[in-house]
């Protein structure tokens, strides 16, 4: 098994600010519903194609924190991502980066509180 990690969770508070946060910042309509009781929203997944796609999550089990797992999201262009993201008040925790041949990585604070990571592809 070649990416082991089928699906993702970032927890929310409100619903509705994160899904303007994430559609605007990462560029990607988001789908909702409500699974087990929990509001979700999730990113888009193509399952004829390698890798992982997940859902913001709002509950009593979910909360927004630096601490914890880190998602990584793939972009094509972290400095507009960042800019978008800045633009609508986050902060960035670690600035974008030059990693050698992997590319690029960088990290902000999402509308929730979460730390959330950034990897672009070598240019």
């Amino acid at each position: 098994m070649n990416n082991p990690v089928f699906h993702f969770e970032i927890p929310v508070t409100d619903m509705d600010r994160a899904v303007a946060f994430y559609e605007d910042v990462l560029g990607l309509a988001l789908s909702r519903q409500t699974v087990d009781g929990y509001e979700m929203a999730f990113f888009p997944r193509d399952d004829t194609r390698p890798g992982a796609s997940g859902a913001l999550a709002k509950g009593d089990v979910y909360r927004p924190s630096h601490d914890g797992s880190l998602v990584y999201f793939d972009v094509t262009d972290i400095d507009a991502v960042l800019n978008r993201a800045t633009a609508r008040g986050s902060q960035i925790l670690y600035e974008k980066k030059n990693i050698g041949e992997a590319g690029y990585v960088a990290e902000f604070e999402d509308s929730e509180g979460n730390r959330i990571a950034l990897t672009q592809g070598p240019a």
